[in-house]
C-alpha cells in the first residue's frame, strides 16, 4: 500500500475504532503495557514521549511515574484518539502532560528533548517503522532510552485472521505488514538501523480473554485495526465478517468464553 494512503487508512481507522478501544482491549493489552512500562523505568522529573499513544493508556502512567516536575507529550495519528485522551486529562486536572495530533515517522520536535521514549503497540501501523525509530533516536537525550512492543508472529497470535476476513472483502490490504516486527530479530534490527545500542528483547506469551461471543468481535472488529472497513460494511456484511472470525477462534473456546493465545515482543535500547 502507498505510504500516504496506508497513513490515511491507519487515522480514520483509529477515529473510527477510538469510542470502542478502551473497553475491548485495555486488559488484553495489559501485559504488554506493564511489560514496556517495566522496561521504560521512567524516574520522577524526567520529560518523556508517548507515540501512537491512542486513549493515553500508557501516557497517564508515564505522567503518574514522572510525577510534577516531569512531563509527557503523547502523540497520535488519530484526531479522535487525542481528543479523549486530552479531555480525560482536563477532566482529572493532570497537569504534566499534552495531547498532539502526530505522524510517527515525522515528529514535531527538536533533536534531544526526551529523556524516554516508549511506543505501545503502534509500531505495526507505521509504513516505515525504521523511520519511526530513527525519528525515536533523533529527540532522545544522549543516554536516553526508546522502548517499544509490538505484536508477535502470526502464527502465535490466534485472532490473526481478522485481516484475512476483511482483506477479502475490500479493494486494499488493511495492514499489510502487522506482523513483520513481531518475526525472529525484525525488531531487534529496526533498534539497530535506527541508531541504538544495548538492545533488549523480550517475548511474552499472553491470551485474550472474551466472556461471549460479542465481545470477541467487538474487540475484532470494532476496537481494533480493521474498524474503518468493518464500519463501512453493511449490517449482512457485518454479520458475515463476525461469523467467520468466530469460526477461525472456534478452537479457543473455553466453558467461560474465549481464551485466544497472542504474543507480544517487547524491545529497549539505549541511545
Amino acid at each position: 500500500m502507498e505510504p500516504a494512503l496506508q497513513k490515511r487508512v491507519q487515522r480514520y481507522g483509529w477515529d473510527k475504532a477510538s469510542t470502542y478501544y478502551e473497553n475491548t482491549w485495555q486488559q488484553q493489552l495489559k501485559p504488554a503495557h506493564d511489560a514496556l512500562f517495566d522496561f521504560a523505568a521512567i524516574q520522577q522529573g524526567q520529560k518523556i514521549i508517548d507515540i501512537a499513544c491512542g486513549t493515553g493508556l500508557i501516557s497517564f502512567r508515564a505522567s503518574a511515574a514522572t510525577g510534577n516536575n516531569g512531563f509527557v507529550l503523547a502523540t497520535d495519528i488519530s484526531d479522535k484518539m487525542i481528543e479523549i485522551a486530552d479531555k480525560t486529562s482536563k477532566e482529572n486536572n493532570i497537569g504534566n502532560i499534552r495531547f498532539e495530533r502526530m505522524d510517527a515517522e515525522e515528529l514535531k520536535m527538536n533533536d534531544e528533548e526526551f529523556d524516554v521514549a516508549i511506543c505501545a503497540l503502534g509500531l505495526m501501523y507505521v509504513p516505515n517503522p525504521l523511520n519511526a525509530m530513527k525519528e525515536m533516536y533523533r529527540v532522545l537525550k544522549k543516554g536516553g532510552k526508546a522502548v517499544v512492543a509490538v505484536w508477535g508472529k502470526r502464527d502465535h497470535c490466534g485472532w490473526a485472521d481478522i485481516f484475512e476476513i476483511v482483506d477479502k472483502r475490500v479493494t486494499s490490504e488493511v495492514c499489510p505488514m502487522f506482523f513483520n516486527l513481531g518475526n525472529d530479530n525484525v525488531l531487534e534490527k529496526n533498534f539497530e538501523f535506527g541508531g541504538f545500542s544495548t538492545v533488549k528483547i523480550k517475548k511474552i506469551q499472553s491470551s485474550l480473554e472474551y466472556d461471549t461471543e460479542e465481545a470477541a468481535c467487538a474487540a475484532a472488529f470494532e476496537g481494533g485495526p480493521v474498524a474503518l472497513a468493518y464500519f463501512k460494511f453493511p449490517e449482512n456484511v457485518q454479520k458475515e465478517v463476525c461469523e467467520e472470525y468466530l469460526a477461525s477462534i472456534e478452537k479457543y473456546k473455553t466453558k467461560k468464553g474465549y481464551s485466544v493465545p497472542g504474543e507480544f515482543i517487547i524491545g529497549l535500547g539505549l541511545k
